[in-house]
């Protein structure tokens, strides 16, 4: 045990009113020869119960004190140990402010998850909204193709494959009237890089063709279906391979298809 807890214990007191044991009493004297704190404890309470009584008994003097003090000493008394008292609202306190704690972490923990959860949501959102506008274009696209192919005002011609590549094909949607050209490339393969399609209305008599545009941005176009100059009295199409820009007059060893109309 400490000198604190000691002292605290209220042993001393007892010694001093005389309470204690034999045994006990020759405890606290061989404690306060020991620890200079107690002793000096022992001087105190000492000294406290003289004013105390002197306050009472203004005309005791110290030898009536001792004699008291004898006739205090008639019985011994058990000496009950004496515990320091737990601070229990201290105890509760720390409780409390620990579950507050674990609470807010909890909380704050959910918060989290439940943030993950809406950010999630929201790519996600925003990700199927994208695929949605995405498709709907693709649609508009489709359907405004159908619509070209099935209009009964646009001559067709077929375009057929040449000795660089006769395995290709393609078709052109001319509306007289309108003037306009539609190119249906999806017989024709990816070009290579640096290298673009280039469209060519042509009059045979005498042979002159004439560039009407160029079928760029071909792997961007799912359906290959592009929407080139207007041309007025064509006799026949060409698509030639040429270097990216176009060229000023056809490529002729690089004629992928040719058709009359």
């Amino acid at each position: 045990m400490e000198t604190k807890e000691y002292i605290e214990s209220g042993i001393l007191e007892l010694y001093v009113y005389g309470s204690l044991s034999e045994a006990e009493s020759e405890e606290v004297a061989a404690m306060a020869k020991k620890y200079p704190e107690i002793n000096a404890e022992i001087i105190a309470i000492e000294k406290s119960i003289l004013a105390l009584s002197s306050s009472f008994s203004p005309f005791q003097s110290a030898e009536n004190y001792a004699q008291i003090k004898e006739k205090l000493n008639l019985k011994a008394a058990e000496v009950i140990p004496m515990k320091p008292k737990k601070n229990w609202a201290a105890v509760i306190g720390w409780a409390a402010a620990v579950v507050l704690l674990a609470g807010i972490g909890f909380l704050y923990t959910q918060l989290e998850q439940t943030q993950t959860a809406v950010a999630n949501a929201t790519i996600e959102k925003t990700k199927i909204e994208k695929e949605r506008e995405e498709l709907a274009l693709k649609k508009a696209a489709i359907e405004n193709n159908l619509a070209i192919i099935k209009d009964e005002k646009n001559t067709v011609v077929t375009l057929t494959g040449q000795t660089v590549a006769p395995e290709c094909s393609a078709k052109i949607y001319w509306n007289k009237e309108t003037q306009k050209v539609y190119v249906d490339a999806s017989g024709l393969p990816e070009p290579p890089k640096g290298m673009v399609y280039q469209v060519w209305s042509i009059t045979l008599n005498p042979l002159t063709p004439s560039s009407i545009g160029l079928l760029e941005n071909f792997k961007d176009n799912e359906q290959h279906f592009f929407t080139v100059q207007a041309t007025l009295d064509a006799q026949a199409f060409g698509i030639t391979l040429e270097p990216a820009g176009g060229s000023i007059a056809p490529t002729m060893e690089q004629l992928y298809v040719l058709g009359k109309v």
